[in-house]
């Protein structure tokens, strides 16, 4: 791989990720637009509990329900999707508008309501990146090949020297990343979602355990746009030189 104006290259898209609805399914992507607010339709809404006050954590997530990522969003017009009406299809096949108080009522018994924020409910940053490598080696650790579901990323890249942690190395940095330029702003701490594995819902302690012994508890990084842009799969990252 060859320098350019742009900065000097350390990886490639490899995969895309938004999340309609916070701790619900992923929609993969071949493309998608980023604006100031990560990706276009990620996150717009989340699910909270009733009676949990708003300085703690009031979301419904997969903590509470590790089966919410079986619960599948889509947009009605996937091509407008910050203008769409937004559905979810339950794991026995019922499709819920998001909005039903039907479907809140099924997630959380004890009460929860749905809310919309045009600016993505995010716990910090608007994007998430992580390297196929690092997913690769905390795998090797545990002794368990590891979906990448689990981490949940806006942007899997192949590093371009192969070695994991990559990522590490580019907070404070920017990067470009097709026609969209992101600064990874943090290390990205890990809480138990990367314990539940996304097919069967068994939870897998040793993940968390081994990430927070060897990785002072973070894994990928957490980024925000500089530049809005397009994003596609084999879109090559590139390392922005320091002014």
């Amino acid at each position: 791989m060859h320098g350019s104006r742009n900065g000097r290259p350390v990886g490639r898209v490899v995969g895309l990720w938004r999340y309609p609805v916070k701790s619900m399914a992923a929609e993969a992507l071949a493309e998608v637009d980023v604006s100031w607010h990560g990706f276009t339709g990620d996150r717009r809404w989340a699910f909270m509990r009733n009676g949990v006050p708003h300085s703690g954590f009031p979301w419904l997530t997969l903590r509470e329900r590790a089966d919410m990522n079986h619960y599948r969003p889509s947009f009605v017009e996937p091509d407008r999707p910050d203008r769409s009406r937004t559905v979810v299809r339950t794991p026995s096949g019922t499709t819920f508008d998001v909005a039903d108080p039907a479907l809140a009522s099924e997630l959380s018994p004890e009460g929860a309501r749905v809310i919309r924020q045009d600016r993505g409910v995010f716990d910090t940053f608007p994007l998430s990146l992580i390297t196929t490598r690092t997913i690769g080696r905390l795998g090797e650790a545990v002794g368990e090949a590891l979906d990448v579901g689990r981490f949940r990323p806006n942007i899997l890249v192949e590093a371009a020297d192969g070695t994991p942690f990559a990522e590490d190395d580019w907070v404070g940095s920017v990067l470009h990343v097709g026609g969209m330029r992101m600064r990874v702003d943090k290390r990205d701490g890990r809480c138990v979602v990367i314990t539940i594995d996304p097919v069967t819902t068994r939870r897998n302690p040793e993940i968390l355990r081994t990430v927070a012994r060897e990785r002072q508890g973070c894994l990928g990084v957490y980024g925000s746009t500089v530049a809005p842009g397009r994003v596609a799969i084999d879109d090559p990252v590139l390392l922005e030189s320091p002014a």
